[in-house]
């Protein structure tokens, strides 16, 4: 049995090498020995940047909005899955950077003034730094112009609307410092 399992292991990887591959094709710059799981989708992906070791888990969307928008991932960053990206400026995510399942991470939200229909407004954009050794826990949310420091933890379900320090542990709805890594 277990013959049996290493070798249906060894063909999902070589099935997520393919479909990098074949992003590779349409313009997206990958690392070696980065993986795309079933059902992942990538709008745009030319304007993405992924460096080696990369795992993008089943269900990753990655929404880009613009010709103009950039996605930059270090090395080593595990994505998981149901993690929805949604960018319209520039989203960076440093090496060794793990993101847990349903996370969602945008750049930009819409304009809201008073007498105006919310869909003729347009947006307002800043990107989001996530630096290197960072967790972000399941079904975080990480909001326009957002920086995470190196190191950070970001606990599960919080809602990210402000700068978090390197190696600060944060979490809550708004986020806010709740420790330190030791």
């Amino acid at each position: 049995m277990k013959r049996f399992e290493r070798l249906v292991e060894i063909g999902r990887v070589a099935a997520g090498r393919f479909r990098a591959m074949l992003l590779r094709m349409r313009g997206m710059r990958a690392g070696t020995k980065t993986t795309v799981s079933a059902q992942v989708r990538i709008r745009r992906p030319y304007r993405v940047t992924a460096g080696d070791h990369v795992f993008f888990e089943h269900g990753v969307f990655l929404k880009i909005i613009y010709d103009t928008a950039s996605v930059v991932i270090g090395d080593r960053v595990f994505i998981g899955a149901g993690t929805q990206f949604d960018i319209s400026d520039s989203l960076v995510i440093g090496s060794h950077t793990l993101i847990a399942p349903g996370a969602f991470i945008t750049d930009h939200t819409h304009n809201s003034a008073r007498g105006t229909i919310i869909n003729d407004q347009g947006i307002r954009s800043g990107p989001v730094v996530i630096g290197s050794d960072v967790w972000i826990g399941t079904r975080s949310v990480i909001l326009a112009g957002v920086t995470i420091g190196d190191g950070a933890i970001i606990g599960a379900g919080a809602v990210v609307t402000k700068d978090v320090p390197a190696n600060a542990i944060a979490a809550g709805i708004p986020a806010r410092v709740i420790g330190e890594r030791k």
